[in-house]
């Protein structure tokens, strides 16, 4: 039972926070300093060796609902042990994910666990929560994209987003690849032999030897990584790599012994901050938001970076990260727009992977805020539907749906306006 049980408004019980990720799912209670659990967002199916990834939007409604269904079964009776009937739910969502998924996700909750409300918040909104601030530019390196969103005065400014595929998916991808063209595996008869050679003999799958070597992984300086750039792109061979770091030796399966190459443990990162043909990096979204955004908001922003994400906790992303911002202001196509050059990273309270997380355990211990933001399942039924946090007019509160209530006049042309 979580530890605050019992002590919101009435007697009511406390709400049940979950962060949906691409990779990972944290799910708690609201009031608590941190998720109870993190689990993979994946599924195991009867009959079926791999695993299914739960965020999926490339798939039909009855094949999702079905997963979704599976995998919230499982955190509520597996993990958390409550009864779905007694607690609110508030989730954390991004703002790029699609209708589709979250209008199936919220069936899910209402037709299957029936849940009392649910409250969707913005990853990037609630994340400032946790600082106490009411201005932020938010970036969010997870696991499938990097997206950065100004937050100004409580307000998300959609118009100015930015959002690049890197994160933890490429990284692993690339890492795949090195680690079969340049890792060796000492076994009990041979030594130095190929990954893909020996990979079928291991007891381990190769999804563990990639988070294996990505664990020996970090972010090199801006120094150190300008020049593995211009030694990997230049056609020439007039520039050299620096100096690797030191080689690591993982043990695998018993005996076996993955030996991985320093160059692959400081050149793996390189590509979040290098630059496409549109000159885009992890860095250069920042910089691209800002100049999507008021000019007299940006001062504020700039001296307001919040970082979260789990690829954000790389051993010295954060570093590199101010570092390249800088460089880039350089560039005329900053320095002549973007005046303040004070860029200040603040530190949550929590784990960068858990902040945004954290920042709904907070919202959702707000009873009064919590009851009249949330759609209520009288709400649902009524209307089919769940509205979009971004619409202009919010949803009705739930207590004027209950018998014999009807909303007042200004309440009800807000409603009937909403598409």
């Amino acid at each position: 039972m979580p530890l605050f049980d019992g002590l919101g408004s009435g007697g009511e019980k406390t709400a049940v926070v979950i962060d949906l990720g691409a990779a990972y799912t944290k799910c708690g209670f609201a009031g608590e300093t941190g998720p109870r659990f993190i689990i993979p967002s994946e599924i195991q199916k009867p009959g079926q060796q791999q695993t299914v990834k739960v965020v999926q939007y490339n798939i039909n409604t009855e094949e999702l609902y079905a997963i979704l269904k599976e995998f919230i079964h499982t955190l509520y009776f597996r993990h958390l042990l409550v009864n779905p009937r007694d607690r609110r739910v508030v989730i954390i969502e991004s703002i790029l994910c699609p209708s589709h998924f979250r209008e199936t996700l919220t069936k899910v909750f209402f037709k299957q666990f029936e849940v009392p409300s649910v409250l969707y918040a913005p990853s990037h909104l609630v994340a400032i929560m946790t600082l106490g601030i009411n201005s932020a530019l938010v970036l969010d390196c997870g696991y499938t994209e990097t997206l950065v969103l100004p937050v100004y005065e409580c307000t998300p400014i959609l118009s100015a987003w930015e959002a690049l595929p890197l994160g933890g998916k490429a990284i692993h991808s690339e890492l795949n690849r090195l680690v079969a063209e340049q890792c060796t595996v000492d076994a009990d008869s041979s030594t130095k032999q190929s990954v893909p050679a020996v990979i079928g003999n291991l007891c381990i799958p190769l999804d563990q030897i990639k988070l294996d070597s990505f664990r020996t992984c970090f972010v090199s300086d801006l120094q150190r990584g300008l020049k593995m750039q211009a030694a990997k792109f230049n056609l020439d061979g007039t520039a050299e790599r620096p100096t690797p770091p030191p080689d690591v030796d993982y043990p695998l399966d018993g005996e076996k012994i993955l030996h991985i190459n320093g160059s692959v443990r400081d050149s793996v990162m390189e590509i979040l901050f290098e630059q496409d043909n549109e000159e885009k990096s992890v860095a250069s979204l920042i910089l691209d938001a800002l100049v999507k955004c008021p000019i007299d908001t940006r001062k504020v922003l700039c001296e307001n970076l919040v970082v979260i994400g789990g690829t954000s906790m790389l051993p010295g992303f954060l570093h590199r990260l101010l570092a390249e911002i800088r460089l880039l202001m350089e560039k005329p196509k900053y320095s002549s727009v973007l005046v303040n050059r004070s860029f200040q990273i603040h530190v949550p309270p929590s784990k960068p992977n858990c902040t945004a997380w954290l920042g709904g355990a907070i919202f959702g211990a707000l009873q009064d805020i919590l009851g009249s933001r949330s759609v209520s399942r009288d709400h649902y039924n009524q209307t089919g539907r769940i509205p979009d946090w971004c619409s202009l007019t919010s949803s009705p509160p739930e207590s004027f749906y209950d018998a014999g209530k009807t909303p007042p006049p200004l309440m009800k042309r807000a409603f009937s306006s909403e598409k």
